[in-house]
């Protein structure tokens, strides 16, 4: 079964965003994970959303999702993330 990484986003220094999304990539390679698609909210259909961008990442399997965050080349990542950015990120199966 395939697990997916949902962040939703609410930028605050698009510069830092800018170069946190940069680095992003080469902590995907080793575990396989992909970006599936990044968007901006085009309306919100049903409650409520604070956050106005999305990124969704997929991955093989819970495992893979679980290494790729736990590993220290992203985990380094995320205090530029967090500066950057506020960012709910879930984990799903499906």
């Amino acid at each position: 079964m395939s697990a997916y990484a949902i962040g939703h986003i609410t930028v605050k220094d698009e510069g830092l965003w800018a170069e946190y999304r940069s680095k992003v990539p080469d902590t995907l390679a080793p575990w396989g994970g992909e970006l599936v698609f990044r968007g901006r909210r085009l309306a919100t259909l049903a409650g409520e959303d604070p956050h106005a961008d999305v990124v969704v990442l997929r991955f093989a399997d819970t495992a893979a999702l679980q290494g790729w965050f736990a590993s220290a080349a992203y985990q380094a990542l995320i205090p530029l993330r967090e500066r950057a950015a506020e960012v709910v990120l879930t984990a799903y199966e499906a």
